[in-house]
């Protein structure tokens, strides 16, 4: 086991993908000679040249345009978008090219693209610089997407995504980029799309993706003070999601709280509250509940800690649910 910080474990994720297949492109704005805005492929350029780790132009996409010709000759790009907000540029290009070339094709055109992505708020940036879309791109079909909570599963499912000959987004939680955690570069510990229970509990699950798995163990941290039994889900991915394991943790405790950063307006949650009321009907005892950003554009930075879910916020919907 290493301890190593998310951002070092996606930098040694992108070294070992780099050295194992020559086919194996990094590109991106600033990825190259600065290391990236937050260094996360540091020193990657120094050591693998500057043909398959390259600087691009401030055009997104152009940068994804690019790696859709290169994964169509034969080549694995993984694109960084340098800023959540700085991917709708190459919006097109992902759901009208990347997305259904595939399919277009009749299923003979692999398209083996990994765009990662820094998003979330939490760090006090700007304007455009702390969104969360990932249900714009979870609604696409043909698109993979995916958000690991910890070092490990940064490191593993960053392999997973650049061996998978389906494009990948890769959502990478940038306030946790300094959190530090456990790897174990021997041993993958599952499939990419399975979701994982990182608490067990009795009397009610959280269920989120990302950022907010931190947020939800302190929430049921704080909950087994007061004598409840929380369990606490790691989605993993949001496209696909493992409805198999939020069922069989639904059955278990019977009230379901989804929390993500993004907004509860048509995101992720109301999509897993749906199914979840399709097939766990007979089983609940309250609602599913969801806890997210507010409809309504990033705010500033001084104020993103009233946008965000809290610990109070999680907190409030587990004492909601469970009064049912």
């Amino acid at each position: 086991m290493t301890v190593m910080t998310l951002a070092k474990a996606i930098n040694d994720s992108l070294r070992k993908a780099l050295e194992s297949d020559p086919k194996v492109l990094v590109m991106g704005e600033d990825v190259g000679k600065l290391g990236g805005v937050f260094r996360v492929t540091d020193g990657l350029q120094k050591d693998f040249g500057e043909e398959r780790v390259i600087d691009t132009p401030l055009a997104e996409s152009g940068i994804v345009g690019s790696a859709i010709g290169l994964a169509l000759r034969g080549y694995r790009p993984v694109v960084e978008i340098q800023f959540d907000g700085f991917v709708f540029p190459a919006y097109d290009q992902i759901v009208t090219q990347l997305a259904k070339m595939h399919a277009r094709a009749l299923g003979k055109v692999k398209l083996p693209v990994v765009i990662r992505i820094p998003y979330g708020g939490g760090i006090g940036a700007v304007e455009h610089h702390s969104e969360s879309p990932e249900a714009l791109f979870a609604h696409v079909a043909g698109l993979k997407v995916v958000s690991p909570a910890n070092s490990s599963d940064a490191y593993w499912m960053l392999q997973q995504a650049i061996e998978s000959d389906d494009p990948v987004i890769f959502f990478e939680p940038k306030r946790r980029y300094w959190d530090k955690g456990e790897v174990d570069t021997g041993a993958i510990p599952g499939p990419l799309h399975q979701a994982r229970v990182v608490r067990s509990g009795t009397d009610l699950t959280l269920a989120a993706y990302g950022p907010m798995v931190k947020v939800c163990l302190e929430a049921a941290a704080a909950a087994e003070e007061e004598g409840r039994s929380i369990e606490v889900l790691d989605l993993r991915s949001v496209s696909p999601v493992d409805f198999d394991a939020v069922q069989a943790s639904v059955e278990r405790t019977r009230r379901l709280v989804v929390v993500h950063e993004a907004p509860v307006f048509f995101g992720a949650g109301a999509e897993i509250a749906a199914r979840v009321t399709e097939r766990c009907f007979y089983h609940l005892e309250a609602p599913v509940l969801r806890v997210g950003g507010f409809h309504s554009p990033y705010p500033p930075a001084r104020l993103e800690e009233e946008y965000l879910p809290n610990l109070d916020r999680v907190l409030d919907a587990v004492d909601r649910a469970l009064a049912f």
